[in-house]
């Protein structure tokens, strides 16, 4: 390696915040480096910041400028954060998708809603087999999570090995999929590791992961002392659990139908890649209400408290034709995403009021989570033996944590948020720069910036209501009364009278009185008309709202 060139680490997404992963590798002389970029994923919008949002992306830009220099796009897993954005960049990236196979059936299902080539998706075999792409030869390395085929990846580079870790957990018997090997990680940590980049999420749990086998027994027990329908929900991703609800359904003697578009496909792609050989027999929803409920199981989406999922649909009355009624169970084998727990207790209320028994995971025995804990991050890193730690997918007190604990062990680390680019190539990881970073929004179907001021505009529009007012010129003189519309305000101030007629009286005798100036003006007027619009609704109303002033000039 010359000493010219360096190693550096960028992450897009994902490090200050859980979701939206998306990391950039690079190798080269500075400005010159060759790029893998590692995961490309979204997170999702909430109405009290991002009304209306479909979709948040990472802010790709810094590197679509350089796509040029973009050796491939390794994809960990299919998890949304890690998968979801892909499909919306990859016509401004255009190159090679490296994956598995299950990953890769979901990749390409994405790539081709957003008319994205999905040949472009190359299916790699797990370690020890390796892929070259520019200076970078790199292997899928089997570790266990809550979806199948989950794996980190090692980088091999001139100036060092790499372990991205991916999101993963520590689970000898993951119901589905590829179990921990330890044995397996010690033979990689031997030949020597660089960095581990490390999942984050879990670190502030102190006590080591529970396996995804233990809660069968727990599910099914609770299943078979049941009365009435059973409902359950859980991520359609999550294929070992909806496994372990369809068993537990059996095992209590009853038929199981799968209820939601993502839970059915989840489970059909699963079959389709081999990776889920032996699963229950379902029925369909059209049989399935034919079935007396004490002998039925649902299982469904909308786990986070979706408003178009079925457990939602199921919420608000029927749903294909099933409804739920007074001494059913709706069970939640998942834990509530930070802030999706309005939308989960809208769907608890929802049921309750129909006498429906909700069982949530508060007692910790039907949900185990994905991510390694305190004790268990510990444990890899002592297993890999890396000369540095980069803690990466979480919180900026997740990372804090992760690095604390890492240093406190003798490994250097860093924290290292969305736009910090490290250098990796010296003994210890040392920032070499910051790039301007952000979100982009999918609004509709057009991706705009979180800075363009449109979700900013609207969430004012939101809070304060919005007034339109339409006035006629004609040689530079009113043409009858302006006239006002209103939005979102009450129709009615403290005057008692209608706030449109207040706002067109104060706007009118403006006018009346404007000189030719003004009036030959039209950004005068709209200045002029905005302040008294929203000096008559904070009179009236108490409230100053968005205003737009259109003028129409007859010549």
């Amino acid at each position: 390696m010359s000493s010219s060139e360096r190693l550096i680490y960028l992450p897009l997404g994902g490090a200050g915040e859980v979701g939206m992963n998306a990391y950039v590798y690079g190798y080269g002389r500075p400005g010159k480096e060759r790029y893998l970029l590692v995961d490309l994923g979204v997170t999702f919008p909430d109405m009290d910041g991002t009304p209306g949002v479909d979709l948040i992306f990472p802010d790709m830009a810094w590197l679509i400028e350089r796509r040029d220099r973009l050796d491939g796009i390794v994809i960990t897993h299919g998890h949304e954060d890690h998968i979801g954005a892909l499909g919306h960049f990859w016509n401004e990236l255009r190159v090679p998708v490296y994956c598995r196979r299950f990953t890769g059936a979901l990749a390409a299902r994405k790539m081709e809603e957003h008319g994205a080539d999905f040949n472009a998706i190359e299916i790699v075999q797990p370690y020890p087999a390796m892929t070259k792409a520019g200076p970078f030869k790199f292997s899928m390395v089997p570790l266990s999570h809550s979806i199948p085929e989950s794996s980190g990846v090692l980088i091999e580079t001139p100036a060092g090995r790499i372990m991205h870790s991916g999101d993963f957990k520590l689970d000898g018997s993951p119901v589905v999929g590829e179990a921990f090997d330890a044995e397996m990680f010690d033979g990689i940590a031997k030949k020597g590791i660089k960095v581990l980049t490390c999942d984050s999420t879990n670190v502030g749990v102190n006590h080591p992961g529970r396996s995804e086998s233990t809660v069968g027994p727990a599910i099914t027990d609770l299943v078979k002392g049941a009365s009435g329908m059973v409902v359950a929900t859980t991520f359609a991703s999550n294929v070992a659990r909806v496994k372990t609800l369809a068993e537990a359904g059996v095992a209590a003697g009853r038929s199981v139908c799968l209820l939601g578009r993502a839970m059915q496909r989840m489970v059909a792609t699963a079959k389709e890649t081999g990776v889920l050989t032996d699963f229950p027999n379902t029925v369909p929803s059209e049989e399935a209400v034919q079935i007396p409920r004490e002998n039925l199981m649902l299982i469904v989406t909308g786990s986070q408290g979706e408003r178009r999922a079925a457990s939602a649909q199921l919420s608000r009355g029927k749903y294909l034709g099933l409804k739920l009624a007074q001494g059913d169970m709706f069970l939640f084998s998942s834990k509530t995403i930070p802030g999706n727990e309005r939308g989960v207790l809208r769907i608890v209320n929802a049921y309750s009021e129909m006498g429906v028994d909700v069982v949530d995971d508060s007692s910790g025995d039907y949900h185990v989570s994905g991510h390694a804990n305190g004790p268990d991050l510990q444990a890899f890193r002592e297993l890999m033996h890396p000369e540095m730690v980069v803690p990466m997918h979480g919180e900026h007190r997740m990372l804090r944590k992760h690095a604390e604990q890492a240093q406190a062990s003798g490994t250097p680390s860093i924290i290292a948020v969305n736009g910090t680019m490290v250098d990796l190539t010296g003994p210890v990881p040392e920032v070499a720069e910051y790039i301007e970073t952000g979100r982009v929004y999918l609004d509709g179907a057009v991706k705009v910036g979180a800075m363009d001021g449109i979700v900013r505009s609207r969430l004012k529009m939101a809070m304060n209501g919005h007034v339109l007012v339409t006035l006629i010129l004609e040689n530079d003189e009113p043409l009858g009364e302006p006239w006002a519309e209103i939005s979102g305000l009450a129709e009615v101030g403290r005057s008692n009278a209608p706030l449109a007629e207040v706002i067109e009286a104060d706007v009118d005798q403006f006018l009346g009185r404007a000189g030719d100036a003004t009036l030959a003006d039209d950004d005068k007027i709209e200045e002029q008309i905005h302040r008294i619009v929203r000096q008559a609704c904070s009179k009236e109303i108490g409230k100053k709202p968005e205003v737009t002033v259109v003028t129409s000039r007859l010549t």
